[in-house]
């Protein structure tokens, strides 16, 4: 049979779409595997928390926290993360006495500067503050052994977020002390309201924004602020008077992002925050041989000493930290282990004594399981 011109026309166009086609699917494969290629690897799947501490982690949330973050760390790389319960992992809560040891850390910076003292009478640098009042000193201040009571007073939650920490330093100076300067240990005082007016008064610069340039900014904190305790409705931005003690607001990650800072010897991500001789400082026990008249509820677990705006849960024969933490009343519970460098956040909403001994279990077995070394070996 023979075939048309028209027909052999026909036919070579079919040819050429068919091969046509086969070439585009072959273009179209090979893009794919390019692309693929590219992409970047897979990330390892980090460890898992021990069985014994996701146990621990559950009766938490079985007994009051409605869902619970938990973070543990090493050398800056995360080594888990647990998200249990009815927790948003971008959750931002309040985490009351976990802020004491970023208040510590940005007077720390102050210190490292040289325009502050630990030992120096804070009379020095806030005149209103004279007599006995005025011969406490910022180690004191930090260290919770000022005189100027515990958080049973509760002076500074009373105060108005409005007024200046200028001003809020001025009231705690119109008070008799309760105790003698560094000589007893009572926890949540007003003191650390006077240690902030300190650093606004040599730095001239509002508390929350020195925390931003020096604190938060470097190391990525977004989602960290400062705030009165009580708010009584009064914006952050229009806060002057942040509760120094309690007043942090955060994630859990950002908090991460700061221990990594006090883990790595005060620098994160090639940062320099803080001296080495700082964080030094703020892991030396304060209150060894000191009556220990006041500990709020599920804080202070175990009987530990205090360092500067952190506990010192164990510590050496010359005082050096070896287990820190600032755990807060509403159960946020940070922690930094200098034998293992291991370091980690338990991040909640709940009230820190129902929950406290289970994140304590938890932390003992995360610490059996993956704390087999001392970064000073």
């Amino acid at each position: 049979m023979k075939i048309s011109d028209t027909a052999r026309l026909l036919l070579a166009i079919f040819v050429m779409a068919g091969l046509s086609g086969c070439v585009a699917l072959l273009i179209h494969a090979g893009k794919r595997a390019y692309l693929a290629s590219r992409k970047p690897a897979a990330a390892q799947p980090a460890a898992r928390a021990p069985a014994a501490a996701e146990q621990a982690l559950q009766d938490a949330i079985r007994h009051g926290a409605p869902g619970l973050t938990a973070i543990v760390m090493r050398d800056g790389r995360v080594l888990f993360r647990e998200d249990l319960g009815g927790i948003d992992p971008a959750a931002q809560f309040p985490v009351a006495s976990a802020s004491k040891w970023m208040t510590a850390a940005l007077v720390m910076t102050v210190v490292d500067e040289g325009k502050l003292s630990l030992d120096a009478p804070i009379s020095r640098y806030l005149p209103a503050f004279t007599g006995a009042v005025g011969r406490t000193t910022l180690r004191q201040l930090l260290a919770q052994t000022s005189g100027e009571g515990s958080l049973l007073d509760r002076v500074d939650l009373q105060q108005d977020p409005r007024i200046t920490l200028a001003a809020s330093a001025d009231a705690v100076a119109r008070r008799p002390l309760q105790d003698a300067p560094g000589t007893v240990f009572r926890y949540g005082g007003p003191g650390f309201q006077v240690a902030g007016a300190a650093v606004e008064a040599v730095t001239d610069e509002r508390w929350s924004a020195l925390f931003d340039q020096r604190i938060a900014g470097p190391l990525g904190m977004t989602h960290t602020y400062w705030e009165h305790l009580p708010t009584r409705g009064v914006a952050p931005s229009d806060t002057l008077d942040p509760l120094l003690q309690g007043g942090v607001v955060t994630t859990a990650q950002d908090y991460a992002r700061f221990l990594t800072m006090l883990a790595q010897d005060g620098s994160a991500d090639g940062k320099r925050i803080l001296s080495t001789g700082a964080v030094d400082a703020m892991e030396t026990a304060q209150t060894l041989g000191l009556p220990m008249a006041y500990k709020p509820p599920g804080a202070g677990h175990g009987g530990p000493q205090y360092a500067l705006g952190n506990w010192c849960e164990r510590w050496s024969a010359d005082r050096r930290c070896t287990l820190v933490s600032s755990p807060g009343a509403f159960g946020t519970y940070p922690w930094i282990d200098r034998q293992s460098g291991l370091y980690g956040i338990f991040f909640t909403r709940a009230r820190l004594p129902r929950i406290v001994d289970d994140l304590v279990r938890a932390r003992t077995a995360i610490l059996e399981a993956y704390g087999g070394r001392d970064r000073h070996a």
